[in-house]
């Protein structure tokens, strides 16, 4: 028997395994992006609620675009989100500098707040 045989109908080569013949199947040399904390976070939605687009965005060879993208997406709206609250709550570099702690209170409500939207809005959809 040998090792490797073609397949002229499908176009596929076939490698022999055991008794078995296998397709020599490899996903395309997609681009590696680094994935920041909100493409992980829908990573592990996508995984345990949408098990097809999990399934099938690497196949495709567009996991890493894909998620690149969903962070992209959720961080600009998360600054644009917490510089927008500060304003309209009068969070300012003068009430750092007056009252620090206070300061920190209300930028953590706000953060919190934006987390909440964009994990509604972009991650969990």
């Amino acid at each position: 028997m040998e090792n490797r045989i073609y397949n002229g109908q499908n176009g596929l080569w076939y490698e022999l395994q055991g008794d078995y013949y296998i397709p020599c199947i490899a996903l395309s040399d997609e681009e590696q992006v680094e994935i920041g904390v909100w493409g992980q976070r829908h990573l592990r939605y996508i995984k345990q609620h949408h098990k097809v687009r999990y399934v099938n965005l690497p196949i495709s060879g567009k996991l890493n675009g894909y998620l690149a993208d969903i962070d992209k997406q959720s961080e600009d709206m998360f600054f644009r989100l917490v510089k927008q609250m500060a304003e309209r709550k009068g969070v300012t570099e003068q009430l750092k500098a007056d009252e620090q702690m206070e300061w920190v209170a209300r930028m953590n409500n706000i953060r919190s707040r934006a987390t909440e939207i964009v994990s509604h809005d972009i991650i969990y959809n």
